[in-house]
C-alpha cells in the first residue's frame, strides 16, 4: 500500500464520510474494514424478487446531511419518498392505532385528532393535555427519556409513546436514554417555552415536506454506500482486515492488522464501535480506553418475510408498527416495506419486516434463525390476518451494533474529547459519540474530516 496521511479504522457509513471528505480536500488515506463488505449496518441485497434492507432502510429529510451527499454523489434523482398515505401505528391491547395526524414524534400539535385517537385513555389524553401546566425544569440535569415525558405528560405516554416510539427508535432502555442526547429538542422546547405542547403547537404551522420525512433509494441504502465507495481512489479500502494494535511514535502512528500488515500516517480516525475504539486505544491513552468502554451497545436482529398479497388480509396502509412492552409479543416493531417503498417487492406480494432484541429483550439472538421466524409470525399473524407459510423468510443480526447514548452520555463524550486533545492526530466519529442515525454519522465523519485535515495543515 502507497503512503498515506491519515488511517481510517473503520468502513461503516461514518468511516466512509471521513474517506469521502479527506478524498476531497486531496488528503491521502487508507480505509481498514475487518468485515468483507463496507458500510456497516447498511445493507441491502435482492432476493427471489424482494429487496430488502436488513438494517436502516430511510434517510430522514429533517437533518439533510445524507440527502446532501446522495446529492453528491449522483444520486439526487433516484431518491423515492415513502407511498401515501404516510401513516405509522403503535400496537394496544392487541389492536393497531395509527398515531395522531399532525404529531410530532406521537406529541399532539392539533387537539382534534388527538381527541378523537383510541391510543390513549380519556385520563391520559387528560394528563397529556395537562403538560401546558407542568413547571419547567430548567436546572440542566440530564434525564431519561421515560422520566422526561413521565415528568411532562404522564405515565400513559411513557407506556404507549416514549417507550415503544422514542426509546424504540434506539433500541434501548426508555428509562436509560438520554432525553438531552438523542431529543435535545423536547428538552429545549421545556427550558425555552415551558411546555412542549405549546412550543410544537406553535411551530405547527411551519412548511413541511409534501412527500414526507423520509427518503430512501429503489435497491436499498446500499446504493449509497457503492457509490461512496467508487467515489474513493482504488485501493483506498482494506476489507477483511482487522487492526489488531495502534502505536505512535514521534507525531505519527502505525497501525498493524491480524495478517502482519503495518502502516503509518501522520493522523489516525477510529470510527468504529466504541468498545472497539477502547481496545484499540488502550495502548494511547488508558482513560481514553476506559471512557470509550462505558459506553454500552445493544444487540437486534431483523427477519424479513415475504408473502403473496392474497395471503394477508390486513391492508398494510403505511409503514408499519411499534410494539409496548406491556404487548409481549416478543417483537420491537415491523414494517411493511412494501407498501412504504416502491419497487420493493412485486406487486402480487408483501414484503414484511420484523425487529426483536434491544435492550428490552438482550438474549433474543440466542435464538436460533428458525425461532426467530416462528416468533415474529406469532406476533403478525393475528394483527395482520396472514394466512399460510411465508414464500421468504430471511433473518439478519446486528450483534451490539445499537450504540445506547444513556443518561450522562454528553458529560462523557466532553471527557472523551478532553483526552484526545491530550493525543494531536487522534479522532473519533461514528454512532457511539456524536449521533446515532445515517445523516449525522455522515455529518460526523465529514466534520472529523475537516478536523483532521485543518491538523494536516491543508485549508480549503
Amino acid at each position: 500500500m502507497s503512503v498515506v496521511d491519515v488511517i481510517v479504522v473503520g468502513g461503516g457509513i461514518a468511516g466512509l464520510s471521513v474517506g469521502y471528505e479527506l478524498h476531497r480536500r486531496g488528503v491521502r488515506f487508507a480505509i481498514f474494514e475487518r468485515a468483507s463488505r463496507a458500510g456497516g449496518v447498511i445493507f441491502s441485497e435482492e432476493v427471489d424478487g424482494f429487496t430488502i434492507d436488513a438494517g436502516p432502510d430511510s434517510l430522514l429529510t429533517q437533518k439533510p446531511e445524507a440527502l446532501s451527499l446522495c446529492q453528491e454523489l449522483g444520486l439526487g434523482s433516484r431518491l423515492v419518498s415513502t407511498k401515501p398515505p404516510r401513516l405509522a401505528y403503535i400496537q394496544r391491547d392487541g389492536h393497531l392505532h395509527p398515531l395522531p395526524a399532525a404529531s410530532v414524534l406521537g406529541v399532539p400539535t392539533a387537539f382534534g385528532p388527538f381527541i378523537k385517537t383510541q391510543l390513549f385513555s380519556a385520563a391520559g389524553k387528560l394528563r397529556m393535555g395537562a403538560e401546558l401546566f407542568v413547571p419547567p425544569r430548567r436546572d440542566g440535569r440530564d434525564e431519561s427519556i421515560g422520566a422526561f415525558i413521565g415528568r411532562r405528560f404522564g405515565r400513559e405516554a411513557v407506556t404507549y409513546l416514549a417507550e415503544p416510539l422514542l426509546a424504540g427508535i434506539h433500541a434501548g432502555d426508555v428509562h436509560r436514554l438520554s432525553m438531552q442526547a438523542l431529543f435535545p429538542r423536547f428538552v429545549h422546547a421545556e427550558r425555552t417555552h415551558g411546555s412542549v405542547l405549546w412550543t410544537f403547537r406553535r411551530h405547527a404551522g411551519a412548511p413541511t415536506d409534501a412527500d414526507g420525512a423520509f427518503r430512501s433509494l429503489p435497491g436499498g441504502l446500499s446504493e449509497m454506500v457503492r457509490a461512496l465507495v467508487d467515489k474513493l481512489p482504488a485501493g483506498a479500502i482494506c476489507v477483511n482486515a482487522t487492526v489488531t494494535k495502534v502505536g505512535a511514535a514521534a507525531g505519527s502512528f502505525r497501525l498493524e492488522t491480524a495478517t502482519g500488515s503495518a502502516l503509518d500516517a501522520r493522523a489516525i480516525v477510529f470510527a468504529t464501535p466504541a468498545y472497539v475504539t477502547s481496545e484499540l486505544v488502550r495502548g494511547l491513552d488508558a482513560e481514553l480506553a476506559r471512557l470509550c468502554g462505558e459506553i454500552p451497545y445493544a444487540s437486534t436482529a431483523t427477519i424479513a418475510l415475504g408473502f403473496p398479497r392474497d395471503h394477508v388480509g390486513h391492508p398494510l396502509e403505511g409503514s408499519g408498527f411499534v410494539v409496548p412492552r406491556v404487548e409481549r409479543s416478543g417483537i420491537l416493531a415491523a414494517s411493511w416495506l412494501s407498501s412504504k417503498w416502491p419497487h420493493r417487492a412485486p406487486d402480487d406480494r408483501a414484503l414484511l419486516r420484523t425487529f426483536v432484541g434491544g435492550a428490552r429483550d438482550p438474549w433474543a439472538l440466542s435464538d436460533s434463525d428458525d425461532e426467530l421466524i416462528d416468533r415474529s409470525l406469532r406476533a403478525l399473524t393475528p394483527l395482520l390476518d396472514i394466512r399460510g407459510e411465508p414464500q421468504l423468510a430471511r433473518v439478519y443480526r446486528f450483534d451490539r451494533a445499537n450504540a445506547q447514548h444513556e443518561v450522562g452520555h454528553l458529560a462523557r463524550l466532553e471527557a472523551i474529547e478532553r483526552a484526545l486533545a491530550r493525543h494531536a492526530g487522534v479522532f473519533v466519529t461514528g454512532s457511539g459519540f456524536r449521533g446515532t442515525g445515517i445523516p449525522d454519522c455522515v455529518a460526523d465523519g465529514r466534520a472529523t474530516a475537516a478536523r483532521v485535515a485543518r491538523h494536516l495543515g491543508i485549508v480549503d
